[in-house]
């Protein structure tokens, strides 16, 4: 495929990120969200896979339209073997079959899937916005092995674990990713005040990670988060810090300036128009240094279109 993700990195000045996926799905399309797997079974359902594709695709025209190298992230946030098992789907490879839809998609672009990557995503056991229920380091390394090497297995280009309230299961998730062999992200949903849901701050939680992982992570994101919530955390002490900076790749914004608790009971989409989105996303690369910017709940393609307008715009002056 040409260079890997690890090399994008030293090289690319931005990389685009996708919009909301289960968000669009559950407000825009007729299909019903799978109690268990969420978005992870539509692959094999007619209505539910032509979706997925529709919304994919409008992202990919966004990166082609500007030509930004990309990143999407397999449907699979909940596939883990514990739902895969409730759901009746432990004898099928789900997480293998979302990477190949995706792949499918990817070499239907030409020239331009090369500068394509495939992320195999994973996030926590529980609620993402509930930290007390999060896993230890050693439970969440186990728990979460069984995803780490189906992903690898299907042959995605690294792996992310996003949506992360809490530190120890983060880790966790690390260990399991790092053992696959595969370069890998840890994402975070973080508060203004600089620190996880569970309380720790953003500067030792990537701390703690880098010195007991092996290999250790690509770098940080952070996701699910306004990009006015993620300047006000990274401009707190010790995480304005270069040596910290250095390390968080970018954000998948949100376009709600709303804690987690807030949007997880807000009963309608709050959104904010994709030139407002874009401007302040952007600016985190201008100002700085973010390479890898995208969007999380309330975007939709426009969002990402006119994100990627403006870092064209940016690395091309």
């Amino acid at each position: 495929m040409g260079a890997s993700f690890a090399e994008l990195l030293q090289t690319a000045p931005v990389i685009l990120g996708e919009g909301a996926v289960i968000e669009r799905l559950r407000r825009e399309f007729a299909v019903e969200l799978h109690p268990e797997l969420v978005n992870a079974a539509f692959v094999y359902e007619p209505a539910g896979r032509a979706a997925l594709e529709t919304i994919y695709r409008q992202y990919l025209a966004a990166g082609e339209h500007y030509r930004l190298p990309m990143l999407l992230s397999t449907p699979t946030w909940r596939a883990n073997r514990e739902r895969l098992a409730r759901a009746g789907l432990a004898d099928r490879d789900v997480n293998g079959d979302n990477f190949r839809f995706l792949d499918a998609l990817r070499r239907s672009y030409g020239p331009y899937a090369g500068q394509i990557f495939i992320c195999g995503l994973l996030s926590c056991r529980g609620d993402a916005y509930n930290p007390r229920e999060g896993q230890s380091t050693e439970a969440a390394r186990e728990f979460h092995r069984f995803q780490a090497e189906a992903l690898a297995a299907a042959g995605v280009d690294l792996l992310l674990a996003s949506t992360l309230p809490g530190c120890a299961e983060a880790a966790g998730l690390a260990q399991a990713m790092a053992a696959t062999g595969l370069p890998y992200i840890v994402s975070f949903v973080i508060r203004p005040t600089g620190t996880l849901l569970d309380g720790t701050p953003l500067h030792r939680a990537l701390a703690i990670i880098d010195d007991a992982v092996r290999p250790r992570p690509l770098g940080y994101l952070v996701n699910c988060s306004h990009a006015s919530i993620f300047r006000r955390a990274i401009c707190q002490p010790g995480n304005d810090l270069p040596a910290v900076r250095a390390r968080l790749l970018g954000l998948l914004a949100n376009t709600a300036a709303l804690s987690p608790e807030e949007l997880d009971e807000h009963p309608e989409l709050v959104t904010e128009p994709p030139d407002d989105f874009a401007a302040a996303v952007a600016a985190l690369h201008a100002e700085f240094g973010m390479r890898l910017l995208g969007g999380c709940c309330g975007t939709d393609g426009r969002h990402i279109a006119a994100l990627a307008d403006r870092l064209a715009t940016l690395i091309r002056r």
